[in-house]
């Protein structure tokens, strides 16, 4: 599972003045991850022939965010790894084997965020360390705050959120069929959370 910790993804300035507006909260809230309305969607490019897409199922994650600090703010994400599907089961197999992700020895992949810099009233970058095939790397998603405010539906306050990072798979070991499959994966993550 990937564990987000926002160090989960950064929190923008429109965030933290929905935040503030809401009365009689504490300084540090806690937000946890809708796993219903949370998607982590990878691509990478195949032989120059296409671009190949997948995605992982299961993972877990935690935001914790400062409203009078929000760079001390942390964002925590696990994914599991055995949860890559790409609608290709004997491919799936493949990218759990030794060649890839290896998960027998590396189940799964943790995000752990080190700085959050708010660069506009709705986007900020979150500089983490990414753990991946026993390597840990730092790693910088671009993130843009697409709503927070309570549910239409029943009583919770959400925080939507788009993130995205490009990894150079190389870096983490993860050499199989290199160049010719991209080392490069391009990250897109779509997370809402609840305000515990």
């Amino acid at each position: 599972m990937i564990r987000v910790t926002l160090p989960k993804l950064a929190l923008p300035l429109a965030f933290i003045a929905s935040l503030t507006t809401t009365p009689a909260l504490a300084d540090v809230e806690s937000y946890a991850i809708d796993k219903d309305h949370t998607s982590i969607v990878f691509n990478v490019n195949h032989m120059g022939f296409s671009t190949f897409v997948g995605e992982f199922t299961d993972f877990d994650g935690a935001i914790s965010f400062d409203r009078e600090d929000p760079s001390k703010s942390s964002v925590d994400f696990t994914i599991d790894l055995k949860s890559v599907e790409t609608n290709v089961p004997k491919l799936d197999e493949h990218l759990q084997s030794p060649d890839f992700f290896d998960v027998g020895q590396f189940p799964s992949a943790t995000f752990k965020s080190t700085a959050i810099e708010v660069t506009a009233a709705n986007t900020a970058k979150i500089t983490g360390d990414l753990s991946l095939h026993g390597v840990t790397k730092p790693v910088t998603l671009n993130v843009t705050l697409n709503k927070a405010d309570k549910h239409p539906f029943f009583d919770a306050y959400v925080a939507g959120f788009t993130g995205s990072a490009t990894v150079t798979r190389t870096d983490f070991g993860i050499n199989t069929y290199a160049p010719a499959v991209g080392e490069q994966v391009e990250i897109l993550i779509n997370l809402e959370g609840h305000r515990q």
